[in-house]
């Protein structure tokens, strides 16, 4: 039985030339018990669709039914969890859940009232934090007590806006896991809006992507049986097959071709000694070892005496490697990263880079942060400009110009360039600051999270921008990322470090897959699936704190974390 209905529905915003049609004649019925999910690039409208069902928007044309009625406004029977928690900072856990509880059940004795807000916190596994106050909880477990909060509204049907996006990686997946566990108690019906295919893939009985027109594309059905393990699916042929569906069926209408062929880079010579030609470049620098971390520790300071972060860090890298370096927060990845940017002291070891340590910054070593720091009263290319001016002091102001607008290209900016940074949008600053990287044409490509702050579609169109730079320039680099796809599509070895403190390279898997590399192609390849469960394995054993293993003592892998010779693609 139908439940919510979408009737030719369409919803834009503004007036004149400056109206946007955000939804195009969306037609739509939900199913009683169903959980759908949307999916779609950010902007075409998926919280806008969102906010529909909740009754906050009501459409310009066309009409949005629940149970036959026509929605007008907000109402209890439909639960709505946004992305970003809403809590009374003043009020405990049981007191923000308590809040929805007296509006449901407002004649509810003492005891009763809190038998019923303890029924919904422990729901969501927060019954050791009744008395904490928001101030004093993660991001996940505020999101947890919104979620709880929305549960004891006793809603029929329940609204997820995009609740995990703000989470790292395993507190998202974990929260995940407790929302498919409440769905299947009382099997609400219940809406997800995503940006993450796989999360849409785990809990969703059909899958929609919104296109970038604003129209819903063709429904997928996931008929990979319940209860979905998340171990498990990277095993099964049904998840191989449409995840690798989904997508391409995302990048075909969401990433189109923005670069254009329109210069070639001069050959001008950088100020930190690169020469113009590549003979001469391959003359000049080392090939085998070229950037060299021998017995690296980082040691702070604590009122508790010395606290070692990262301990014994030993790994060669050869020339032109793409390092992709992960662990759960807190194991010292970014500390090992900035050591090499030679923006953290390096408390005992060395790193050497083409044979020199690494002392102090300096532009041949170029970051690309998890924020774009950009200059907001800046253009695209003045920001990119600034250091471009200082590494190429003796090229001609038209041949630097040319340095700066051709790595804009390549980033997908062409049209973007004078455009002021502050007007720029999160991804755009991104692909700002990795033309700004490239532009300086380092011996070594620093990547801490690039792409983090970032919804996972901007995340896939941004990584085959740096593949396809990458592939130019063949920069050695190292990448720290929490992304296991991220992780195993760039790099041809993923470095997995040990829980921290004294976190230490645990195991090491060479990537032995074709270059040039596209998400899609990857995905069809039959032994993709098995280098991703090398890492996700890892990942898991460290999950909840396991003694780390020690590596060679070169930094080198282990016999057992080589690629296998032959991989089964099941």
């Amino acid at each position: 039985m139908s439940i919510l209905k979408f009737d030719n529905v369409s919803k834009g915003f503004g007036q004149g030339l400056h109206r946007a049609e955000v939804l195009k004649s969306i037609n739509l019925e939900v199913v009683e018990g169903e959980f759908l999910a949307i999916v779609g690039f950010s902007g075409t409208g998926k919280s806008t669709l969102m906010n529909l069902v909740a009754g906050l928007e009501t459409p310009d044309s066309g009409s949005v039914t629940f149970k036959g009625v026509e929605i007008k406004e907000p109402g209890p029977e439909r639960g709505l969890v946004f992305q970003s928690y809403s809590l009374m900072p003043w009020l405990t856990v049981a007191g923000n859940v308590g809040l929805a509880v007296d509006a449901v059940f407002p004649r509810l004795g003492k005891a009763e009232r809190a038998e019923k807000v303890a029924q919904y916190v422990n729901m969501v596994g927060l019954g050791h934090a009744m008395t904490r106050c928001p101030a004093e909880l993660s991001g996940g477990m505020r999101q947890r007590v919104a979620v709880a909060r929305t549960l004891a509204m006793n809603p029929e049907m329940l609204l997820l806006d995009e609740p995990l996006s703000a989470l790292d990686a395993l507190t998202r997946a974990n929260l995940a896991d407790e929302i498919l566990d409440i769905w299947e108690q009382d099997k609400k019906t219940c809406i997800l809006i995503t940006n993450d295919v796989d999360e849409a893939i785990l809990l969703a009985d059909r899958i929609i992507p919104l296109n970038p027109d604003g129209t819903l594309a063709q429904a997928f059905r996931v008929d990979i049986p319940r209860p979905r393990a998340r171990a498990e699916m990277n095993h099964h042929r049904g998840f191989k097959k449409l995840r690798a569906e989904i997508t391409k069926y995302l990048m075909d209408v969401g990433i189109e071709a923005k670069i254009e062929e329109t210069r070639a880079l001069p050959n001008v010579t950088p100020i930190h000694g690169l020469p113009a030609a590549v003979a001469q470049a391959q003359e000049g620098m080392t090939e085998n070892r070229f950037l060299d971390f021998s017995g690296l520790h980082k040691v702070y300071p604590t009122p508790k005496g010395p606290l070692t972060v990262v301990e014994d860090f030993d790994l060669k890298v050869n020339r032109g490697e793409f390092i992709s370096l992960i662990g759960h927060s807190g194991c010292g990845k970014s500390t090992v990263l900035t050591m090499a940017a030679g923006l953290n002291e390096i408390s005992r070891g060395a790193i050497k880079l083409d044979g020199r340590h690494v002392e102090g910054a300096d532009p041949e070593r170029a970051v690309v942060f998890q924020s774009p720091n950009l200059f907001p009263w800046l253009t695209a290319k003045e920001n990119v400009a600034i250091g471009v001016d200082k590494v190429y002091p003796r090229a001609s102001q038209a041949e630097r110009q040319e340095v700066v607008e051709y790595y804009l290209e390549r980033v997908g900016l062409a049209d973007s360039m004078d455009k002021g940074a502050a007007s720029l949008s999160n991804g755009m600053k991104q692909r700002v600051g990795i033309a700004r990287a490239f532009a300086l044409s380092p011996k070594l490509l620093l990547l801490d999270e690039p792409f983090g702050m970032l919804d996972s579609l901007t995340r896939w169109e941004l990584q085959e921008v740096l593949m396809e730079v990458w592939s130019r320039t063949r920069v050695t680099a190292i990448c720290v990322t929490h992304d296991v796809d991220e992780a195993v599509l760039l790099a041809d070895r993923v470095v997995m470090m040990t829980n921290g403190p004294q976190a230490t390279i645990g195991r090491i898997v060479n990537v032995d897959l074709p270059r040039p590399r596209t998400r899609k192609a990857l995905l069809e390849h039959p032994d993709y699936y098995a280098y991703r469960d090398q890492v996700l394995s890892f990942l898991e054993e460290y999950e909840h704190g396991n003694a780390p293993k020690s590596p060679n003592t070169d930094g080198t892998p282990k016999p057992e974390t080589q690629a296998p010779e032959s991989i089964a693609a099941e």
